[in-house]
């Protein structure tokens, strides 16, 4: 006999409550989506519903009431700059004083994850409080707030950046990070050839090769999008609005649009554009709850005291499982290329990612930065099964670093909210990292935004996005974890092969070939 509803809740609620895998704190955050998830869910037309209800569509379980942006990015140097009335705080006055502001900003920083998912530019941020600080009394300094981060915001979506410039904050992060390898914070270095000298770039790829961390940005193309530093890149691999943030991330599965398409044909003509405006109804209809019900932008200090303005936050129209709906299609055309692999397939791809663009571009969302989305290649969920992330080639099938890269790179333009991949290198990088270096810039002329690489033989990886410790990975089913995101690294594992990337060797020849 099948539960009644009230008692399928009480046996999830018992099973969190029970559990022996979540610690306190994270058995209140589950408790807390049961809840959201309880009540109705945001008015939807007839055929958006069925395409959330079919999984066409993915809301990415964000919850039934969206009562809270899913990402805020804060103007964190204007509150260092005056301090805040509601939390009676004066502004800062040295360095000791700038991070002990942050740190209790952020625990007032709301997202999807009820933790915040951008720490700012850190080094910009904090170059001003140094003053005559020597570099050993800032980096004892930094280590110290780097370790702090990690064990209090315990998540692997908590993301800060750093660069393009150089400077003794800068220096200490990346000496920080290359020693503690945390899972928290996620990081990104922003690249600019006009600021950046070369030996910062061999530091960051260093790095690199220590903790798989930082990931490299392309500043200058994120400065046409956004203004020159009018962003910041959170999470996984965001790109918003500072002062604004992401209000929802809505992601079609492009391989199930496939699967409903009868050709090629098909696919353009109706099937894609029919679900990018059940997409855009959603986004609508997740806003109107956020703007308009939830009062956030009307009781939030952090509008009240300009932190954020709700007219510089954004919606994200994702999508995923791209390299799957191409070898679906190439099929159904009598065609044999493999998306990755073949030009007409790798254009097939391009020719998605450009009609996305260019519906996004053409359709305005109710609320919303520009009164538009933004297109975003979504990294993937723990709970995906048979699709790759975003517009990335599948796991185990790619082919050497260069064409990986050549491949990919024609997607970034099209995908302002963030597009990513990530190479899988052999552990023989670790004794040139010039050759990360090389990687990188290559990669940037052949037109990508975003640089990221996994280095075998290392504990700390990316997972989608997101870092775990491989040694967490094994104890996580026997013991819990104290950080929020193992359970999401397991999971992936299992279900999406992403830690299957063949670790891959970078040639002299292929690195001639790329420069050229």
């Amino acid at each position: 006999m099948p539960l009644s509803q009230p008692d399928a809740l009480q046996q999830r609620y018992q099973q969190i409550v029970t559990s022996p895998a979540l610690t306190p704190a994270q058995k209140r955050h589950f408790l807390a989506l049961e809840a959201e998830n309880a009540l109705p869910y945001p008015a939807l037309p007839q055929a958006a519903r069925a395409a959330l209800d079919e999984g066409v569509i993915c809301d990415m379980f964000e919850g039934h009431a969206p009562y809270k942006p899913r990402y805020v990015l804060p103007d964190y140097a204007r509150f260092l700059a005056k301090g805040s009335e509601w939390l009676e705080l004066e502004g800062a006055k040295d360095l000791d004083d700038a991070l002990s502001l942050l740190t209790i900003l952020y625990h007032h920083v709301p997202s999807v994850t009820s933790l915040p998912v951008f720490l700012g530019h850190l080094d910009t941020l904090l170059e001003p409080y140094v003053k005559i600080l020597t570099q050993e009394a800032i980096d004892i300094r930094i280590k110290r707030f780097w370790r702090y981060l990690d064990r209090t915001l315990p998540d692997a979506f908590v993301h800060a950046t750093i660069g393009p410039a150089d400077g003794p904050v800068t220096r200490a992060i990346l000496r920080a990070d290359a020693e503690l390898k945390q899972v928290s914070p996620n990081l990104t270095f922003i690249y600019d050839p006009e600021i950046t000298p070369d030996e910062l770039l061999l530091e960051v790829a260093k790095n690199i090769c220590a903790c798989s961390k930082p990931h490299i940005s392309s500043g200058p193309i994120n400065d046409k999008i956004f203004t020159k530093g009018g962003y910041g890149v959170v999470s996984c691999y965001n790109s918003l609005p500072l002062g604004g943030g992401g209000s929802t991330l809505v992601r079609l599965n492009l391989k199930a649009i496939a699967e409903r398409s009868a050709s090629p044909e098909d696919f353009f003509d109706r099937q894609l554009p029919h679900y990018c405006r059940q997409q855009i109804a959603i986004i609508d209809a997740r806003c109107d709850f956020l703007y308009q019900q939830s009062g956030f932008f009307e009781h939030s200090f952090l509008v009240k005291e300009g932190l954020i303005s709700a007219d510089r936050f954004v919606p994200m129209f994702g999508i995923y499982g791209l390299a799957e709906a191409v070898n679906l299609l190439c099929e159904k055309a009598g065609l044999k290329g493999r998306y990755g692999q073949d030009p007409q397939a790798n254009a097939l791809g391009y020719r998605i990612s450009g009609q996305l663009a260019a519906f996004v571009e053409q359709h305005p969302v109710k609320h919303g930065w520009k009164q538009r989305a933004l297109l975003h290649a979504q990294s993937g969920i723990s709970s995906d099964s048979g699709t790759t992330p975003g517009a990335r080639l599948p796991y185990g099938d790619e082919p050497d670093p260069i064409t990986h890269l050549l491949a990919v790179a024609p997607h970034h333009a099209y995908y302002h909210a963030g597009i990513s991949d990530i190479l899988t290198l052999d552990e023989t990088i670790k004794r040139n990292p010039q050759a990360v270096v090389q990687l990188c810039l290559g990669a940037f002329k052949a037109g990508m935004r975003e640089f990221t690489a996994n280095v075998a033989g290392n504990d700390l990886v990316r997972v989608t996005g997101y870092m775990v410790r491989l040694s967490d990975l094994e104890k996580y089913r026997a013991e819990g974890s104290r950080l929020n995101t193992t359970w999401l690294g397991e999971e992936a594992a299992r279900n999406t092969q992403i830690l299957e990337r063949q670790p891959r060797v970078v040639s002299h020849e292929q690195q001639m070939r790329f420069s050229q």
